[in-house]
């Protein structure tokens, strides 16, 4: 335990971090208020040291002889004024950087323009090339705009890009020059990205050199060695060892979200400090003194950041890591929550654009959880199982603990297996980086790395193996109330483990608290299992688990759901947000790889409130006024990645391949019905499917040469309506349409010669049949529907 006054010392920076957090993330969402800001901060920073000095001051001789010598201060009063200066201080520090860089940063706006259009830039990629949703590869870098004679008329800033996974060529690594032509538009205000990009075309100009260059060799050679190793632990080695996700196949990928796991594939703080470790053990095995383990073990950390890419991201983790393995490798992890805050001060001063970043948010509540939670709970531990159990299950249980209410926001789930996996997962993941990394270093020895790449491949595999498992078995997650209040709620559940767990009987106080916070939580517990355990059994009874196509009973409009391979698509939202989130719950729904909304209609978009931070890629048509454009950027701000859907756009779902129809370019129609978004989506266990938005029968008739060969399953176009060009549906000869169409509702719909058009097609429609699902393909194709269920014949 530590003292009073050590407890000061460890928390007195603590408002700095608060003061510097708080001040970046609003002025990076506001960046007209930084020169206010920071003039208001700097005269509170004046103005506190003025009265530091005065207070700090030695009184007169006379007064201080008769105080018995020397001079008086007032140590309570100092200390707190001074923190209060210091965090003033880094907050207008903060300030000052966006004041700075605003300009810049308007200036590109200037020269990008304020709508979408289309560009060529050249580009310095200063971010890993990572895998994305729809096929697609995503990388931060730095662009300029280029003019039709080639030369640069913009000045350098910063850019998010996303390029079709098939443009993507070996050069495009960490430091390589390229150029792209691509549709630009802004990014939204919080982000570190100035403009977004959507690349059509990319050429490699440079590759990586130097040192960049032989780090980006070695991680591909060790993608090579694993690529021929067998099942998930064959695409988890690269990810384990260097965070290179490339091999990971989306069914890999969303066990491991399931389980908790997917922070392995990724260049955490753990992979970090367990190089930290590692290089301090050996130079303590080598004799030598604390000072050379110290720079031992911060070299490693460089070399290993330059190995995986010096992203920011990386950059962060490693920082992280580096304060917390050191602390406690120097036997001061009392002092661990200043050099936590101060890395926090100090990250946020380099890049404030951060404030906002939830990764950000988790590497400081994981780091703090290790620093201020893990030996409390061990403890407690330690009154039901042996202490090594008690401290390897401490240290992901103050993990979830910490990072929980955060991850909440953007995925209402609690996966109840989680820590049971981490805890398997535990003694593997080691294993697997070091001998990865190992696998990755000894890539001028093709035979050594092929044994070490597979030595790593046991202890991954065992981690897919876990990740398989704990994804399969039954509320392996548990939904959870969604936003703010979910956030909260749940941090009342930890503070109530913590305390339960970890609050030291030392007193009859402190025993009857403990006691206390473990009978409320036990009850708390009690109710939700039992409410969770009925209403996910008595929802999901009855819906075939294999669906691949599902059209939710949203009324009069649409949503439909598409699944491969574990990767789930949504198109359109319908026009309730409570509708489309109970059947998003009800089928266990809760990330989804691509959204769709094919048009600005309400009764397609009015419920995409309940799906804004779920989604990973959003795909839409035509925007027609400033609330289409808001709604965009409330997608955009809560992470996802958001793009106008164009003819000829393509992407993978799962195991899926999807095709954008329409609109096409060339097509001169408004914004909104005949402009909707029209998806063709096939294979990975999808049968061949067409959803056709609410096109009337004009684009319907143009469609036609875009549409070869026989579809299995249509989304019927606008709810059933009349306006329908039967030679379309004559032509892809569906055998199962769809209609999501209201109860009642006042249009009509569906009309009686859109029904007479579909004969000889299976017809589920909401109205009636509630939801309805597609399971199988080809031959074993079945409509299922809620009300009743039927199989499809052969014609």
């Amino acid at each position: 335990m530590l003292s009073g006054g050590r407890r000061w010392r460890a928390a007195r920076l603590v408002p700095a971090a608060v003061v510097a957090w708080a001040t970046a993330f609003v002025l990076v969402n506001a960046p007209a208020l930084a020169p206010m800001a920071v003039m208001a901060l700097a005269a509170a920073g004046v103005g506190g040291g003025v009265v530091l000095g005065a207070i700090s001051r030695p009184r007169s001789s006379t007064v201080a002889a008769e105080a018995g010598g020397g001079y008086r201060r007032a140590p309570g009063t100092v200390g707190i004024l001074s923190v209060v200066v210091v965090a003033v201080a880094a907050g207008a520090a903060v300030g000052i950087h966006v004041a700075l860089a605003q300009p810049g940063r308007d200036a590109a706006l200037e020269a990008f323009g304020s709508g979408s259009r289309v560009v060529e830039v050249e580009a310095i990629v200063s971010g890993k090339v990572e895998p994305r949703a729809g096929g697609q590869r995503a990388f931060d870098a730095s662009i300029r705009l280029i003019g039709a004679d080639g030369g640069a008329i913009s000045g350098w800033t910063d850019a998010a890009v996303r390029v079709s996974g098939e443009q993507v060529s070996s050069g495009l690594d960490v430091g390589a020059r390229a150029r792209m032509n691509g549709t630009s538009r802004p990014a939204y205000p919080g982000d570190r990205a100035v403009v977004q990009i959507l690349a059509h075309e990319i050429e490699v100009v440079e590759p990586p050199t130097g040192i960049l260059r032989i780090a980006a060799d070695l991680r591909q050679s060790l993608v090579r060695a694993a690529a021929g190793l067998p099942g998930g632990g064959g695409e988890l080695v690269p990810g384990l060892a260097v965070g290179d996700t490339s091999a990971v196949s989306s069914q890999t990928d969303a066990d491991m979200k399931a389980s908790s796991l997917s922070h392995l594939t990724a260049v955490s703080g753990a992979n970090c400090a367990l190089v930290v470790g590692i290089a301090f053990v050996v130079a303590a095995g080598l004799g030598a003194g604390r000072r050379v383990r110290v720079v031992s073990g911060l070299g490693a950390l460089v070399g290993f950041v330059i190995l995986v890419t010096p992203e920011p991201s990386v950059v962060r983790a490693a920082m992280m890591a580096g304060i917390a393995m050191l602390a406690v490798l120097l036997g001061r992890a009392g002092a661990g929550g200043a050099l936590l805050s101060a890395a926090v001060v100090l990250l946020l001063l380099f890049d404030p654009w951060l404030a906002g970043s939830l990764g950000f948010a988790l590497s400081v509540a994981a780091t703090a959880a290790l620093l201020t939670l893990a030996r409390p709970l061990a403890s407690g531990l330690t009154r039901a199982m042996p202490a090594p159990l008690a401290l390897a299950l401490s240290v992901p249980l103050a993990a979830q603990l910490a990072c929980g209410p955060l991850l909440v926001l953007i995925d209402p789930t609690v996966p109840l297996w989680g820590v049971p996996a981490n805890l398997l997962a535990a003694p593997a993941a080691p294993a697997a980086t070091v001998l990865g990394l190992a696998a990755c270093l000894a890539a001028p020895f093709p035979v050594l790395q092929s044994g070490l790449a597979a030595l790593a491949w046991l202890p991954a595999a065992w981690i897919a193996g876990i990740a398989d498992v704990a994804s399969g078995l039954p509320f392996a997650r548990v939904p959870w109330v969604s936003g703010l209040v979910g956030a909260l709620s749940l941090a009342v559940v930890g503070g109530l483990v913590a305390l339960a767990l970890g609050l030291p009987a030392q007193s009859p106080r402190s025993a009857r608290i403990r006691r206390g916070s473990a009978l409320l939580l036990a009850a708390l517990v009690t109710v939700w299992t039992s409410t969770t355990v009925v209403t996910t059994i008595t929802q999901r009874w009855g819906i075939p688990g294999e669906w691949s196509i599902l059209m939710c009973d949203v009324g009069q409009g649409d949503a439909v759901l598409v699944r491969s391979e574990g990767a789930t698509a949504l198109i359109d939202t319908g026009h309730d947000p409570a509708l489309v989130s109970a059947c998003l719950d009800r089928v266990g729904v809760t990330r989804l790889d691509l959204l769709v909304l094919t048009h600005f209609d309400k009764d397609h978009v009015g419920g995409t409130e309940a799906v804004i931070g779920r989604a990973e890629t959003v795909l839409h048509g035509p925007t027609d006024g400033s609330a289409d454009e808001r709604l965009l950027e409330e997608l955009a701000a809560a992470g996802a990645q958001v793009v106008s859907g164009q003819a000829g756009m393509t992407g993978t779902l799962g195991g899926a391949h999807w095709s954008v129809l329409w609109p096409r370019a060339t097509a001169l129609f408004a914004a909104g019905n005949d402009s909707s978004v029209t998806v063709s989506i096939e294979g990975g266990g999808v049968p061949r499917s067409l959803f056709l938005g609410d096109l009337s029968a004009d684009p319907q008739r143009m469609l036609r040469a875009s549409v070869s060969g026989v579809v299995e399953v249509v989304k019927v176009s606008h709810h059933g309506s009349a306006d329908q060009d039967p030679g379309l549906y004559e032509q892809i000869a569906p055998r199962v349409a769809l209609i999501g169409v209201g109860a009642d509702n006042t249009y009509g719909h569906p009309t009686t010669t859109t029904i007479a058009m579909l004969q000889g097609s299976a017809v589920g429609r909401t109205d009636q049949d509630g939801i309805v699902a597609v399971v199988g393909e080809g031959d074993t194709l079945a409509l299922w529907r809620e009300r009743a269920a039927s199989v499809v014949g052969g014609g």
